[in-house]
């Protein structure tokens, strides 16, 4: 690497960390507007034949997400595995090219259920490999005092990406008509990943490779490192087995952290147009600009619960009591989503109940991000990082499993319910509200105090 000598002042120090940030940034803004492209095509899907749709019921729209979750939650902890062994550079420009391909693939199997439910399972399959990672390139970039910042503003892309989607694909509908909007919102928003592939090759390498990085702020990177070794050598590469990651508690303790809580995220992200629509009879393009908001509030969330617990540490708490009181503080707030009902339902509030609604779910979505980002701190924090693409896989495996439940019971309670669409999104928002303590309780049993992995 070429830097100045180990004399190098801080004043001398680069910040080429949060360039690598953006990257990841626009990486997973890209994944998110092509996943959320189906959830404002929903609509359209379910609608009668005679109408001009696909004629889907609720139950073959949650059939088509649940495969797609089924097939990222079973990849992820592959993408972990090889990620860890090929290196991040090669491992997400793999995963996008893959998502990539097979989103634009969707645009080419007509209206069959099925034909829509294999395609997007192969989508998920590259989807799978963003978040492993994402998180090992946090790890090696950046000091485990701003890993929640950094994870939390490039987890913010998933908001950005869902803020696009909410306008783009109604527009596309809008301009190109039914028949041929929804092929091009899948065509355009696939498309878009190829450009972030030039950047990504032009700007990155590993840290020990990187010359535009300072030997300052190199040092500054490996600041609290695990041990010395991995200070000197950056040495992520060591293979390391699930038999041996499962074998400890706090594997587990992420793993029932993204089981209790993904699904929930993914609840927002491919129902929330339905609900809108259904609760306040709002057309598809009226929800524009309620889900576009909803999905702005909730970056505020990912950026300021990545900052909650540096904050705590600055006041001179340990990291893990730091990173945890700041979830038991997260996972308060999406207990507000269960007034979410009562505004849509009393009929005093009239026009401004589905305003006070929306804000509910403000509060609940910027929740899970700050939560979300948090919790994935959990794993550097906890694992060398050799480990946390892996162990960032299991647990994305297991949100995957939660995500798939969430949707199969989502899909079930919205066909019982048809007629009364208010009584399943009840039942719905009450699991979105409780899922979070929950979650905290089960991770705080299993790893009660800091006890990070030494022996791998």
């Amino acid at each position: 690497m070429n830097s100045p000598s180990p004399s190098a002042s801080t004043a001398a120090r680069t910040n080429f960390r949060w360039v690598i940030c953006a990257l990841l940034f626009f990486s997973t803004t890209v994944n998110y507007m092509d996943r959320q492209v189906v959830s404002y095509l929903k609509e359209f899907f379910c609608r009668p034949v005679a109408g001009g749709g696909f004629g889907w019921s609720n139950t073959d729209y949650a059939n088509l997400i649940a495969w797609f979750t089924l097939f990222y939650a079973g990849v992820t902890v592959l993408s972990g595995w090889v990620i860890d062994r090929i290196g991040t550079k090669r491992g997400l420009a793999l995963s996008l090219i893959i998502w990539s391909v097979f989103g634009i693939a969707n645009a080419f199997v007509g209206v069959a259920n099925v034909a829509h439910i294999i395609v997007r399972s192969f989508f998920g399959i590259g989807e799978a490999g963003n978040f492993p990672a994402s998180i090992k390139t946090v790890a090696e970039w950046f000091p485990k005092r701003e890993r929640a910042l950094a994870t939390g503003i490039f987890n913010s892309g998933s908001n950005a990406g869902a803020m696009i989607a909410a306008l783009f694909v109604p527009w596309c509908m809008i301009h190109f008509g039914d028949q041929q909007g929804w092929k091009m919102a899948f065509i355009l928003t696939g498309s878009a990943g190829f450009i972030w592939l030039i950047f990504w090759f032009w700007f990155y390498n590993p840290p020990s490779q990187h010359k535009s990085l300072s030997k300052a702020e190199y040092d500054y990177i490996h600041i609290d490192d695990e041990t010395p070794a991995d200070q000197q050598t950056g040495d992520t590469t060591k293979k390391v087995s699930w038999g041996k990651l499962l074998g400890y508690r706090q594997t587990w303790s992420f793993f029932f952290g993204k089981f209790m809580t993904d699904g929930i995220w993914w609840f927002y992200l491919f129902w929330l147009p339905d609900y809108l629509i259904k609760q306040f009879s709002m057309t598809k393009h009226e929800v524009m600009m309620p889900t576009f908001t909803v999905y702005g509030v909730a970056i505020i969330g990912s950026i300021y619960g990545g900052s909650l617990p540096m904050t705590l540490i600055k006041k001179g708490m340990p990291v893990y009591r730091a990173r945890m009181t700041a979830m038991f503080i997260i996972a308060i707030f999406p207990l507000s989503v269960l007034s979410t009902q009562y505004f849509a339902n009393i009929g005093h509030f009239g026009d401004m109940a589905k305003v006070y609604a929306v804000a509910v779910i403000c509060i609940a979505c910027a929740a899970h991000q700050a939560w979300s980002a948090n919790l994935f701190t959990t794993v550097s924090d906890m694992f060398p990082k050799k480990a946390v693409a892996s162990v960032t896989g299991i647990g994305a495996m297991a949100g995957g499993i939660g995500g798939v439940v969430v949707q199969k019971v989502a899909g079930y309670f919205t066909d019982l319910y048809k007629s009364t669409p208010q009584t399943a999104y009840l039942i719905m928002f009450g699991i979105c509200a409780s899922s979070y303590l929950i979650a905290w309780a089960i991770m705080k049993a299993l790893v009660p105090r800091h006890k990070p992995i030494t022996d791998l």
